[in-house]
């Protein structure tokens, strides 16, 4: 399938194409996303990391062609800013973590970190085949809980939607300057501290502002 290649990122060093063309669209076309292949993507996902191999993450997904109604209860958990182009995505999700170790029954204070990890494997997997998804936490988790009966020790983490991407033009003006603006990442010095903690010589504690 072809890759997606609007609004691809450019960086300081050369990286895996399919990082740079992983973006978060709101515009998507009705294309329907076949079974198979969404059992491509989510083994994607299973396929990440996570201490004591624990495999924290769990997914509910809602398709407007298969499953309507899973589909209309995710997007109702969604707040209205959101709705209004999350609901012409073919496809949206919910990113759920299980707080608890099955070995132990302890908490897993690793088990966000980990559902985010699989996330990523999902939608670089995603974006290799032509594919985006858009992660939001512009949800009710406690909408989504009761929606689909989701025990106490799991937690709603993220929603998000899954499609192929559509035309910018469909979107409302100010979605649409959103969709098109460059992607921009902060610089390595910001993020990359090699050796310790940077502490900037001109960094005032005492005049810090509001």
């Amino acid at each position: 399938m072809t890759p997606d290649t609007t609004n691809v990122l450019a960086l300081g060093y050369e990286i895996l194409p399919v990082l740079t063309q992983r973006r978060s669209p709101r515009a998507y076309t009705a294309q329907p996303v076949p079974t198979d292949l969404l059992h491509l993507l989510f083994t994607a996902a299973s396929s990440s990391a996570s201490c004591f191999g624990e495999q924290p993450w769990r997914y509910i997904v809602g398709s407007q062609a298969a499953t309507p109604e899973a589909f209309q209860k995710i997007l109702a958990s969604m707040g209205g800013f959101n709705q209004v182009w999350a609901k012409d995505a073919p496809v949206l999700g919910v990113s759920v973590a299980k707080l608890t170790f099955s070995h132990d029954g302890n908490p897993n204070a690793w088990a966000r970190h980990d559902v985010g990890q699989a996330s990523a494997a999902l939608a670089i997997q995603a974006a290799a085949l032509g594919l985006q998804i858009h992660q939001m936490a512009g949800f009710s988790p406690d909408a989504i809980r009761s929606s689909f009966g989701i025990p106490a020790d799991y937690e709603p983490v993220a929603v998000f939607t899954l499609g192929y991407p559509g035309d910018p033009a469909a979107l409302p003006e100010a979605l649409r300057e959103k969709e098109v603006a460059p992607r921009v990442r902060k610089p390595l010095s910001e993020i990359l501290f090699e050796g310790g903690w940077p502490q900037p010589k001109d960094e005032r504690y005492d005049q810090a502002p509001v």
